[in-house]
């Protein structure tokens, strides 16, 4: 059986989504993200490479993910994933949205120039506080709510715990998407969702294909290891006493163990 790894570890979303030639299952999540169906979808996207994402990312340093493109109707576009809760994302979204916003305007530029920006977070955590996993968010008068300031500012957030929580409705483009991401889904529900959604096919045939590559696979597992203190691989190795525990967890991990079978290794 093949592994099953995780679309959100940050460097295999960069590689599924990040890069040229990852157009057609961008526009699929932004159009499910953006809620356009039928003739109101985006039909053109162009993506903005983060070559830095890619040397950090081989030399093992540590790096923020940037997945970025540029909308046919100029709307910039910002992806972001965030697995752990660092107690700021309010201002780590709004922060991400601003640096987006401002780097487009050169001196001499009227302000008219700007862009619309969408930003789209991720979360593996539960934020913001809200009833849906869905949230989007606008500049919008207190009292009028219906009145809003700009367009310029959107910013969406993606709560991967609420959505674990609910019913899984297929029909709905973002469900399925967010289904796939999920590497808790059930295999047959992840075979359901490829097969409903050309988008999540082109997604998953990529991922496919980045993780036949063994050294795309080293740097997804090193990737992995940065978040040992959800999945406890490192501290497991320590506990061992091991002085090699982590090197040898790697290894086994880049050769397609689980968890409980490296355990049993150890």
């Amino acid at each position: 059986m093949r592994t099953r790894y995780d679309p959100l570890n940050d460097f295999l979303f960069y590689k599924i989504m990040g890069e040229k030639g990852d157009e057609i299952q961008l526009l699929g999540f932004l159009n499910a993200v953006l809620g356009k169906t039928g003739n109101d979808c985006f039909t053109s996207v162009k993506i903005i490479e983060n070559k830095t994402f890619i040397a950090k990312a081989a030399g093992e340093k540590t790096s923020v993910l940037d997945v970025r493109a540029i909308l046919q109707d100029t709307s910039r576009i910002n992806i972001e994933v965030q697995l752990r809760n660092q107690h700021n994302m309010d201002k780590r979204g709004l922060f991400y949205w601003s640096k987006e916003y401002t780097e487009n305007l050169a001196a001499g530029q009227d302000y008219i120039e700007l862009p619309n920006v969408i930003s789209i977070n991720i979360v593996n955590f539960d934020f913001p506080n809200t009833n849906n996993f869905h949230s989007c968010f606008h500049l919008r008068e207190d009292t009028e709510h219906e009145i809003i300031l700009t367009y310029a500012l959107e910013i969406h957030y993606l709560n991967m715990v609420k959505y674990r929580k609910l019913e899984k409705k297929l029909k709905d483009p973002l469900n399925r998407w967010l289904a796939w991401f999920d590497a808790g889904s059930p295999p047959e529900l992840v075979t359901e969702v490829v097969k409903m959604d050309a988008a999540i096919q082109a997604a998953n045939e990529r991922m496919m294909n980045v993780t036949d590559d063994k050294e795309a696979r080293r740097i997804y597992w090193r990737h992995q290891m940065a978040l040992s203190d959800r999945t406890g691989e490192i501290n497991y190795a320590r506990s061992e006493g091991r002085a090699e525990g982590q090197k040898y967890i790697l290894e086994l991990l880049e050769q397609g163990l689980s968890i409980e079978e490296i355990k049993q290794r150890l």
